[in-house]
């Protein structure tokens, strides 16, 4: 839909949908939207990862090509794996592009591209939407293939392999915003035991073996993320000593483990997907993040995030400082973590840096 100012001046080209978003506006200049303008905007996207040096990567072949308003295409997703495109629509205006988008992929892989999946249920089910049936017989909304089929599953980062399962995963499959700081954990952990929580896949335990951990733990509260970190464990090192998964909650764990690691990657989903659930997040970030100062070793060093978006770097920031008065001790700052450059953030849209973390020093 047009978007008009109350004098009648023409603002931009949108999808509506009911909602706190009304409309998010992908053309500021008057367009009939087809294959040769969604090519238009993903080649964009494309040459802009090709420019950070991201499509053409020999150790790594995974990567999001689009990230929503920060490639002026909100509500859409899209992540490679290694020849699999996975699409995530996050308005029913880009569920209904998806063919066009399909067709666009195509012309810009060319051959490289294997198979396009659409993984849209889980994010527009989860607020609820119901998107109507636009031919006979299409009466629920369902993940399913767009082009070819299953693929092969398994890609490189930083010259790690991992197995992904982009259709019955979290997300598209994998966290690809950690990126950069999975490659961070090598600069640590050496020499260290080490806890990786939240573990799904088990990315920051295989870095932390690769960079030479005595030991490792992973710690999920998910069978499927322990099965899966397991394998991801296999592939790279087969049957590693130094490495052991626990099927457990991350707060008993540490409540009851935590004095054992000199090194902690404390990475949990999403505790506030919406305002009204900021304060409880805020709380829980300062109580998760107590247990892990209080027990670490002295000298030790932590990772630690939030990917909710409506708590802000200030917010985590403020939540980590309580945890550290609670527990009386002695913490620096190392570094301050964001999400990689392949997820951009547009400057008129401060909204879309939602990866915060902190590396801390603990005396």
């Amino acid at each position: 839909m047009e978007v008009y100012s109350a004098k009648d001046e023409y603002l931009g080209t949108g999808h509506y949908q009911k909602g706190s978003i009304m409309v998010r506006i992908f053309s500021f200049e008057k367009v009939v939207p087809g294959v040769s303008f969604w090519k238009s905007k993903i080649q964009k996207a494309f040459d802009y990862r090709k420019s950070i040096g991201l499509t053409d990567d020999a150790n790594t072949n995974v990567y999001r090509l689009v990230y929503g308003e920060g490639d002026g295409l909100p509500g859409l997703i899209i992540d490679y794996y290694n020849g699999t495109a996975v699409i995530q629509a996050h308005s029913i205006g880009m569920y209904r592009e998806r063919n066009h988008l399909v067709e666009a992929l195509k012309e810009i892989y060319g051959t490289k591209l294997k198979a396009v999946y659409d993984k849209s249920k889980e994010s527009l089910g989860a607020s609820g939407t119901k998107v109507p049936p636009e031919s006979e017989g299409e009466s629920e909304l369902k993940n399913s293939y767009l082009f070819a089929s299953d693929h092969e599953k398994q890609v490189l980062e930083n010259g790690l392999r991992f197995h992904i399962d982009w259709e019955e995963g979290q997300k598209t499959g994998f966290f690809i915003d950690q990126r950069e700081n999975r490659k961070l954990v090598a600069q640590y952990a050496a020499g260290r035991k080490v806890l990786d929580c939240f573990c799904y896949a088990g990315g920051f335990s295989a870095y932390a073996l690769k960079a030479g951990a005595t030991q490792v733990h992973s710690v999920d509260s998910s069978k499927t993320a322990i099965k899966l970190t397991d394998t991801n464990i296999g592939l790279n090192f087969g049957k590693d000593a130094r490495q052991t998964s626990f099927d457990a909650d991350a707060f008993d764990f540490l409540g009851s483990h935590s004095s054992e690691y000199d090194m902690m990657i404390v990475d949990p989903p999403a505790f506030a997907k919406h305002r009204d659930a900021r304060h409880q997040a805020v709380m829980g970030y300062r109580r998760l993040n107590a247990l892990a100062i209080k027990g670490i070793k002295p000298g030790g060093i932590i990772l630690t995030f939030s990917c909710s978006q409506v708590v802000d770097k200030y917010l985590f920031h403020g939540a980590i400082t309580a945890a550290a008065i609670e527990t009386g001790r002695s913490i620096r700052i190392v570094k301050y973590l964001s999400q990689p450059a392949d997820h951009p953030i547009s400057i008129y849209h401060p909204e879309g840096e939602y990866l915060k973390g902190m590396v801390l020093y603990v005396e």
